[in-house]
C-alpha cells in the first residue's frame, strides 16, 4: 500500500502547519483535524510521528494543564518553521505541475 507512505508525508506537513498556530496542537485534536480532511490515522501512528518530529527539533512539547487535564501541546520550533516554509514552496510547485 504505497499510497499510505505518500499520505504520511502529507500528514507530517499538515502537522507542521497546525503546530505553527498560536495555540499549537495536541494529539487527539490533530487526529480530528486530519479526519476532517479525509485522513484516517490512529494514535498508534500519530504519536510516533509526533515523537519523531520532536526528536528532530521540528516540534517542542511542553505539558500544559487544560480544563484540569495535563496535555502535551506540540508547537513548532524555528527549524520547523524553516522546514515548513521550504515544504510550502515544494507543495505549491508540485501542485501546479500535477493539477495544472
Amino acid at each position: 500500500m504505497y499510497e499510505r507512505k505518500i499520505l504520511l508525508a502529507f500528514i507530517r506537513i499538515h502537522i507542521l502547519y497546525h503546530a505553527a498556530t498560536d495555540t499549537g496542537i495536541y494529539g487527539a485534536g490533530m487526529i480530528q483535524e486530519l479526519k476532517q480532511h479525509g485522513y484516517t490515522i490512529s494514535p498508534g501512528t500519530l504519536y510516533p510521528i509526533l515523537h519523531d518530529m520532536t526528536s528532530h527539533n521540528l516540534l517542542t512539547v511542553p505539558t500544559k494543564t487544560i480544563n484540569g487535564k495535563n496535555r502535551k501541546l506540540y508547537t513548532i520550533t524555528k527549524p520547523g518553521i524553516d522546514l515548513l516554509a521550504q515544504l510550502r514552496r515544494y507543495v505549491i510547485e508540485l501542485s501546479r505541475e500535477v493539477i495544472g
